[in-house]
């Protein structure tokens, strides 16, 4: 039996995006039973060189939606990276998933030899569709995402390891 990209990127992509917009649902209510404002929990960060939780986010969601468009040759929306609380952050969620569920599964078929160029800032990498999920997207979205998990989490946040792993288990 065969995996395809599809199957290792998209679904579980979709899956833990929804699981941290339940996790920011969760830290909307322990501001609100707290009595914190929730820009001081949306502007937490892991260490002072680390960037702030909706950068995490911003990034997790970047990396999804710019794999299933590489992988396709699909045109990915375009966000302004401005979002600054929680219902913007689920906004943005919520459009990635949406996102993710637009792309058909047969688009991926072949993507695996597929030639991916990303350019960065300071260098241009280059890999097959495979190396790119292996060793980039997949790596890069986790990271993301745990932060993510573990900055709402250092914030006091009740949050547990089934929290991140998602209701749908």
């Amino acid at each position: 039996m065969s995996v395809s990209l599809y199957q290792v990127t998209v679904p579980s992509h979709i899956h833990m995006l929804s699981s941290l917009s339940t996790i920011l649902d969760k830290a909307i209510a322990y501001c609100e039973e707290k009595k914190i404002k929730p820009e001081v929990v949306v502007n937490y960060r892991l260490a002072a060189d680390m960037a702030a939780l909706p950068k995490q986010i911003q990034i997790a969601t970047d990396t999804a939606k710019g794999a299933g468009a590489r992988l396709t040759g699909a045109t990915p929306p375009s966000y302004e990276d401005n979002e600054e609380t929680f219902d913007e952050l689920k906004e943005r969620l919520a459009k990635t998933i949406d996102f993710l569920k637009s792309l058909d599964a047969s688009a991926f078929a072949g993507a695996e030899d597929k030639q991916i160029e990303l350019k960065l800032p300071s260098r241009t990498l280059e890999f097959t569709g495979l190396n790119y999920v292996n060793h980039f997207v997949n790596p890069n979205f986790y990271f993301h995402v745990t932060t993510a998990y573990a900055i709402l989490r250092h914030a006091g946040v009740p949050l547990g390891k089934l929290d991140y792993l998602g209701g749908q288990l």
